[in-house]
């Protein structure tokens, strides 16, 4: 199967009210932003810059490799997986990074989105520069916020958005994801994911791999991981839980750096953000006065590590800095990044060339320039993840037989339908009244011309009563419309039925619908698909059939 045989519409992301204007500049515009980022990922000197620069940066290359497969091997991911983490072993090797929070089920569709680009760049690297290179997926859950990943969205039978949220499980909401284990109410959930489901061909091997991998008494990040192996891994896709306490040693020089000068971060994320302000952008990140970009992390949560004078408070505690430093350096296990301090966490650890992102990323990471410098921590490019909708065939040639606009569907009234219903009234009708609009100005215009030399006065009454009759041929059109609607029921379900599939609630797919409602509807092939059909263009959204 080619692109052109699925690909329906390649459409300019900025068209999209949604889409933030510093992802159209950096997609169309770079040099408009460029001072906000490491170089143009549509420029090959940009790549063949960035590869040397994180090749050439010191690195434990082979503690690196040997960590990740000691993970792989723990949760028995594919063996295609495992033989991409060793390539980690050769000090030429660069990986290509993307991340998300380890969200119930995979998370919504951009997680496989994500996760595609990322392979397909890694491909691509190793083609045109000769260097191995790795994917990889950093399943971030050293983060707190349970309500952020309990939940999973997927479209009935109906195409209505159905919630499913996953109970409570001990520690929720206080300690780190990472660190919570699932019991018996992810069963519940499974369940709850199954009544919801269309039938399919596929709904049977889905549910046997999630009930293989979302048990009772498994971690919650590691579910997870483990899902994502199941889908990617046989693609060569390294998925690397981050909470690994293994990898920590090689970042603590970060943490103890960071405490040792918290307010350099806060200003340079500052500054950085005059500067996008200046070019006409909003900047992602408030930094605090007070705060640093660490957490500390103990039996009672993940809790910010704030400033006082010349110590730091941890809740209600004081600790002297001179002893936290320390404990960074001795016990970094105990520390995590926030959201300013995560990526070079990330890209300390890997030998980052690429970082596949969704905007709000591209946007954090525009803040993040001086903040790479001071730590000495080599930048990656940025590349903007494929964003896609995934329609059948029925909603597709909808959309191409009326010629509808796809961001017309966004809105949740019945302004786009009605837009529609008007463009399919007969001829005649259409033309009738646009007749009679134009007559009635015309005679209107000669009778406010005649009436003054009889009584000056009645020319604001001739007006007024122009008005009242284009304002009744307006009311009898709107009926008209109304009366469309209900003669063309079938219309209005194909037009209802295809804006459930494009923006369900309102929000567009690709952010809104679970993976697995994927999986159901076109199988674990679907990976292989996208992986063969998508283009490598982050300035595009694509609307696909398969």
């Amino acid at each position: 199967m080619s692109s052109t045989d699925v690909i329906r519409q390649a459409i300019d992301v900025r068209r999209f009210p949604w889409i933030r204007p510093l992802v159209g500049a950096y997609a169309s515009d770079f040099t408009s932003v460029a001072p906000l980022f490491a170089g143009d990922p549509s420029d090959p000197a940009a790549w063949r810059q960035t590869i040397a620069r994180v090749s050439g940066a010191k690195r434990d290359h082979a503690a690196l490799s040997g960590l990740l497969i000691r993970q792989l091997e723990r949760r028995s991911a594919p063996t295609a997986a495992r033989a991409a983490a060793a390539k980690f072993s050769d000090a030429r090797s660069v990986a290509v990074v993307t991340g998300q929070q380890a969200g119930l089920f995979g998370g919504p569709l951009y997680t496989l989105l994500k996760a595609v680009t990322t392979i397909q760049l890694a491909r691509r690297i190793e083609s045109e520069h000769g260097v191995p290179a790795v994917p990889v997926f950093w399943v971030e859950c050293e983060d707190h916020d349970w309500a952020e990943v309990r939940s999973a969205h997927v479209l009935d039978a109906d195409c209505a958005l159905q919630d499913i949220v996953m109970d409570d499980v001990d520690g929720a909401g206080v300690r780190p994801v990472a660190a919570l284990v699932l019991d018996e109410g992810v069963l519940g959930a499974i369940e709850a994911l199954d009544a919801l489901l269309p039938a399919s061909e596929f709904r049977a091997e889905l549910l046997k791999e999630l009930r293989a991998t979302y048990t009772p008494g498994a971690g919650m990040a590691t579910a997870f991981a483990s899902w994502l192996d199941r889908l990617l891994g046989p693609h060569g896709l390294v998925v690397y839980e981050a909470n690994d306490a293994g990898a920590k040693p090689l970042v603590a020089d970060l943490f103890s750096a960071e405490l040792r000068d918290p307010a350099r971060t806060a200003a340079l994320v500052h500054d950085a953000g005059a500067v996008m302000q200046k070019l006409g952008h909003t900047p992602q990140v408030e930094s605090s006065a007070d705060g640093t970009a660490l957490f500390y992390m103990d039996a009672s949560g993940r809790r910010p590590i704030k400033r006082r004078g010349a110590d730091f408070a941890i809740g209600d505690m004081t600790r002297p800095a001179s002893d936290l430093v320390a404990e960074a350096l001795s016990r970094p296990e105990r520390f995590s990044p926030n959201v300013v301090l995560r990526p070079l966490v990330q890209d300390r650890i890997f030998p980052t060339a690429c970082y596949v992102g969704g905007p709000s990323e591209l946007a954090y990471q525009a803040q993040l320039a001086g903040v790479y410098r001071a730590f000495g921590v080599e930048p990656p490019l940025l590349f903007s993840r494929a964003s896609v909708t995934l329609l059948d065939s029925g909603a597709a040639k909808f959309l191409e037989r009326h010629d509808m606009a796809f961001e017309s569907l966004h809105a949740q009234d019945e302004s786009a339908l009605n837009h529609l219903l008007a463009t399919l009234m007969p001829p005649a009708v259409e033309r009738s009244l646009e007749e009679a609009s134009r007559e009635i100005v015309s005679r209107l215009a000669a009778v406010q011309a005649a009436v003054p030399a009889v009584d000056p006065t009645l020319a604001g009454a001739a007006e007024t009563t122009r008005d009242r009759m284009l304002e009744s041929l307006k009311t009898l059109q709107n009926k008209i419309v109304q009366a469309s609607k209900r003669k063309d029921d079938t219309l209005r379900r194909q037009f209802q039925r295809t804006r459930a599939l494009a923006f369900p609630g309102g929000h567009p797919q690709e952010r809104a619908v679970n993976l697995t409602f994927f999986v159901n509807r076109y199988g674990f092939g679907l990976v292989q698909q996208l992986l063969d059909v998508l283009p490598l263009d982050g300035g595009k959204h694509f609307v696909i059939t398969i």
